[in-house]
This record gives C-alpha cells, structure tokens and sequence, in this order.
C-alpha cells in the first residue's frame, strides 16, 4: 500500500475459502494464533462483496486486549482497532477494505483506495490477468505491482504489449522485539503496529523488499 500511487480492492471477485479474506495470525503466549471473522453464508460461489460478517468482533477485540494489553504502543494503536472491528458496513468488502484505509492513515501513507467493484467501466467477462491488464490500462497505470506469489500467474511479456511494466514484489526477513520471546515472524499487521511506532514502521519495516 505504502509503495503504490492507487490501491485496488479487488471486491467483486469470488472469496476464497481458507484464504486470508477474513482470518489472520496474532501473538497468543508466544506463539501465532490464528483468528477468524465469522461470515454469513460464506461461499466461493459468492463475491466478496456479496458476503456480510457476522458478530464475534466483541470477542475477537477481548483477545486482542488480552494479549496485547503490555504491547509498547497498544494505546496509540488499540483505539483503532476497536474502530475497525466496531464498523458500522458490515459488508465484508467494505469492513476489511476500512481497515486497510485506517492503518494507511494511521501510517501516513498518501495512497488512493478504490474499490474494483464500484468502477463500472472493469470488463468483468475477462479472464484474469486480461482483467488486470484491462483495469492498469483503463486506470492509466504504467506499472502494476503484485504479490510474489504472482510470479506464476501472470507474464511480463503480456502485460509489456500493453506498456505497463508487472513488478513482483518480495519482502526480506524482518525481526521485531515481541515482548521476551523468541520472534515469531509472518504474523498480521496488527502484531507490527503493536511492537513499532509508526516512523520505525515507514522507516525501516516497510523498506524491507525488493521488486523483481
């Protein structure tokens, strides 16, 4: 999100079940925990922004509270996360795109959010890399940076003839003090904000990739 000039949510593609839509991993005793956002009738025949959340937030926020009450910045960062789990759209589109904007706000980060869904002009009849070249072209992006697991989805090459340049981008190891034990690596961003300010989180955390 820090990296990029417009962030695209994509809302109106199928939820993956057992994915990372509604469910991550925190610190619990020092060890990763993982939560889940209970859903309403959840389905990978549905789109993401055809599915609501449902109503353990209450007990997801006790956890959290518990766990991270002695964190160094958990009262700069605990108020948000009460906001964020206390929305009002409970569409689950809507609810985990708010908590993307909060923590870039939180963060600083001058990035544009704009959800796929609300943007008429996407040709949702394409397949899905033609989809993504449709949309860099449609929104005028020169480069389209994704996740590296992208690497063995989509081609360069493709979306070169459409003069946009596809970056993957690669995180380095990253090391944080988490209380006194031993470092628990690839939790949610939760646990970062938790541990780091947010001038070590945009000053060194964040620049720990590389594109490729």
């Amino acid at each position: 999100m820090k990296i990029v000039d417009t962030y695209i949510i994509a809302d109106d593609v199928n939820y993956i079940k057992q994915g990372w839509i509604n469910r991550n991993s925190i610190l619990l005793n020092g060890k990763p925990f993982m939560f889940h956002l209970d859903l309403i009738a959840a389905s990978p025949n549905k789109l993401i922004n055809e599915i609501y959340v449902a109503a353990n937030q209450s007990k997801l926020l006790k956890t959290i509270e518990f766990n991270y009450k002695k964190a160094p910045f958990f009262r700069d960062v605990f108020p948000m996360i009460e906001d964020i789990f206390n929305y009002e759209d409970k569409n689950l589109a809507r609810y985990v795109g708010n908590s993307l904007i909060k923590i870039a706000g939180y963060l600083g980060f001058k990035t544009e959010f704009l959800y796929e869904g609300d943007v008429q002009e996407c040709d949702r009849s394409l397949k899905l890399q033609e989809r993504l070249i449709s949309d860099c072209v449609l929104f005028g992006a020169t480069e389209y940076i994704n996740a590296i697991g992208g690497m063995e989805l989509y081609d360069k090459t493709e979306f070169g003839k459409a003069g946009i340049e596809l970056l993957f981008l690669k995180t380095k190891s990253v090391e944080y003090k988490q209380f006194n034990h031993p470092f628990v690596p690839n939790l949610s961003m939760l646990d970062v904000l938790m541990f780091n300010s947010a001038e070590e989180i945009n000053n060194n955390i964040l620049n720990q990739y590389e594109l490729l």
